[in-house]
């Protein structure tokens, strides 16, 4: 690790500055580059310089062996190839060695979603007469309205909500802001929360904030607490299908794609960079239109 100290201080500050990436990539990319300065510390490699192709391949081939994802080995390789880069421009060393490694092909996961039913169910189970329940109604009501991550979720501030025109202002991937509308049904379950259960949580701390979501001890909740409200909520239907909230911003993107909405538009409600990450959604519109298709169509089928 002693190899990397100031490589990796330096890069760090120019990802927060010059980059303005979240705390959640730092995160990652943090583990990954101390991951690989193990690796080199465990290859007896005591200069960066001395990194080349061979040493990327051995230690690709040591990602496979811990069993790791495609899409993890990925990341790893994405995150150490930015580095390299950085390393490259500040003269540290001649080449990059990870240029010219392909990133592993990744499988195509077609994204799981909400029928309209189930959602029916999951909307019934919160009891609003509750603090925690309406704070409950509110996240899921809210998740589902606008297609927000769990950290633009966690991260949400009384001054980012505008009920006179139905919007809420988020930071998401790469703090970039985006405004998003939301309906009525979401409206009206956060102004019941706002208003009643979140000032019952708020008068058991100590400490005031402005953040939206609270947890039973009236502080700022955290994405793991907004993963557990979800999975209770499920238990709590007759539902067998796994909960976690990218489900319900998969259902966000699948239901407007279904109903019409074209898929720029889609992207942007999303926030994604890159309409590649969009698209996969269409694959789930297909095959619904394929089923309509095949089971209204007079001849689709022989009798």
């Amino acid at each position: 690790m002693t190899i990397l100290n100031d490589s990796l201080k330096n890069f760090i500050q120019y990802l927060e500055v010059e980059k303005n990436v979240s705390d959640y990539t730092i995160t990652f990319y943090t583990q990954d580059i101390l991951l690989f300065a193990h690796f080199l510390e465990n290859e007896a490699i005591r200069d960066l310089s001395e990194v080349d192709q061979q040493t990327v391949r051995v230690f690709l081939t040591k990602l496979y062996d811990r069993k790791l994802s495609r899409k993890s080995v990925s990341r790893t390789l994405s995150c150490l190839r930015s580095f390299f880069s950085f390393l490259e421009i500040e003269q540290i060393i001649e080449q990059n060695p990870f240029i010219h490694i392909p990133l592993p092909k990744q499988d195509k996961h077609i994204p799981s979603f909400f029928y309209q039913e189930e959602l029916s169910e999951l909307f019934e189970v919160s009891d609003l007469a509750t603090p925690l329940g309406q704070r409950d109604q509110a996240v899921l009501e809210l998740i589902y309205a606008t297609g927000i991550r769990v950290s633009e979720c966690e991260g949400l501030t009384l001054q980012n909500i505008d009920f006179s025109v139905g919007i809420i202002n988020v930071i998401g991937k790469g703090r970039k802001e985006r405004i998003l509308p939301f309906g009525q049904y979401a409206q009206d379950a956060l102004q019941t929360y706002i208003k009643d259960g979140r000032l019952k949580l708020l008068s058991k701390s100590s400490t005031k904030t402005d953040f939206v979501f609270l947890n039973v001890r009236g502080n700022p909740i955290t994405s793991r607490g907004i993963y557990y409200i979800l999975n209770q909520m499920i238990k709590k239907t007759s539902l067998t299908v796994h909960m976690h909230p990218h489900k319900l911003r998969h259902t966000f993107a699948t239901h407007l794609l279904n109903e019409g909405a074209d898929l720029r538009s889609v992207q942007e409600l999303l926030g994604h960079e890159n309409l590649s990450s969009t698209q996969i959604y269409t694959h789930v519109t297909k095959d619904r239109l394929r089923n309509v298709y095949m089971n209204s169509h007079p001849r689709a089928n022989r009798k």
